[in-house]
């Protein structure tokens, strides 16, 4: 059994501390709009699929501008990047709460996709590059858990407010990005620790994203990190609330409940899951956090009750919690602090889950209803395991056990 440390942050960089206050305030905000998003949209007539679009446009937007802001981080910084991004989603999450019409809405979602890529790739470069071997499985746990718990504080109050106002979710959104970019801004240093490694050293080389794909190391975490976006940020997020209004016939406040089940026992992971993910190896918990989410949305495809489907979360949530660490700790493995935009691409693979994710499922539910929609994204999450079962291990458990 592996027991997390008595002060599993002691050693770790203190980038890492304030990157994880920055990200509990960004969950928070998230927490707070995910439930009012997909139900807004309907608001103006539109399909589910187009209702999905919404999460999907955020996503695609994301995806397309990732290699430029790791080009961007590259030269001016990780911490001015961060700031910028998270600058440009408080903007335009206030502007989406005043939209008039459903192509307003759709348009500021991807305006803050940009914003949102800026924050994901400088925070996870700044992450990966103080972070050492033995500490990266921590370091991501820890990063995580910041934003698990602003998951906790964010989705139940989402799930009230949404009940009275389907607008005032995304003002609060913003003010919870305005404090984190305030955080960001003040308190990370303007350059890393003395002696920490960066990905900008030249003695480290550079390594391509040619290069990174050419390793079954970089596809598993690449393959994972997909599959969970599709399933844990996007069809979680662009096909649940429909469920629990449209099929279990119940108020939105339980879709922020099953979010807050979710979220609980993602943190239930990370209390032995970066500790675990250190001592034992990335593979093991990689496969198991694939599997693990996998169970959880087959069953969200069974004939649903408010039972069941709490249950589910609660599974999809374990599964998921092991996906929070163990691919980006693999990543670092395999960077090693050399090579920026192979994070971008690492980071596209899962933006592109994130935006097929709700288009797929989106467009299932409509023509096949909601359990096919569920039973694919399992599948998608095998197939990902399967290549975390064939990837080599990028860690030996022995330096890292005694490191941890």
């Amino acid at each position: 059994m592996f027991l997390p440390s008595r002060r599993p942050l002691q050693d770790l960089p203190v980038e890492v501390l304030v990157l994880s206050a920055v990200a509990f305030c960004v969950a928070a905000g998230f927490g707070i709009v995910a439930p009012a998003i997909p139900v807004f949209a309907r608001t103006f007539g539109v399909s589910r699929t187009a209702a999905a679009a919404v999460v999907s446009a955020f996503a695609l937007m994301r995806l397309v501008s990732a290699l430029g802001c790791g080009k961007l981080v590259n030269r001016v910084g990780e911490r001015l990047v961060l700031g910028l991004g998270i600058g440009i989603v408080a903007v335009s999450s206030a502007l989406a709460g005043l939209a008039g019409n459903y192509a307003q809405l759709l348009v500021l979602r991807g305006v803050g996709g940009i914003g949102s890529a800026m924050f994901t790739v400088s925070a996870s470069s700044l992450l990966l590059s103080v972070a050492g071997p033995a500490q990266r499985g921590r370091a991501m746990g820890t990063f995580s858990g910041g934003f698990l718990l602003g998951g906790v504080a964010g989705p139940g109050l989402g799930g009230l407010i949404t009940g009275w106002s389907l607008r005032a979710p995304f003002f609060l959104y913003a003010a919870t990005l305005a404090v984190a970019g305030t955080v960001g801004l003040v308190m990370l240093p303007r350059q890393p620790r003395s002696g920490t490694p960066h990905i900008d050293q030249p003695e480290r080389g550079t390594m391509s994203i040619g290069q990174a794909v050419r390793l079954p190391a970089f596809r598993a975490a690449a393959a994972a990190n997909l599959a969970d976006n599709w399933a844990a940020l996007g069809v979680r997020a662009a096909i649940v609330p429909l469920l629990v209004v449209e099929v279990l016939h119940a108020s939105p406040i339980w879709t922020g409940i099953g979010f807050t089940v979710f979220t609980l026992a993602n943190i239930t992971t990370l209390i032995v899951g970066g500790r675990f993910t250190d001592r034992s190896g990335r593979r093991p918990a990689l496969l198991v956090g694939c599997l693990g989410s996998a169970a959880g949305t087959g069953l969200l495809a069974i004939p649903p009750s408010l039972p069941l489907f709490l249950v589910a979360m609660i599974v999809f949530g374990l599964g998921s919690g092991l996906l929070d660490v163990a691919p980006g700790a693999m990543l670092g493995d395999v960077v090693n602090g050399r090579g920026g935009t192979v994070i971008a691409g690492y980071q596209m693979a899962g933006d592109l889950g994130s935006l097929v994710g709700p288009l797929v499922a989106g467009a299932l539910t409509d023509s096949a209803g909601f359990g096919a929609a569920f039973g694919v994204t399992a599948g998608v999450l095998v197939m990902a395991g399967a290549l975390a079962a064939r990837a080599p291990e990028t860690i030996s458990a022995q330096p890292s056990s005694k490191a941890a």
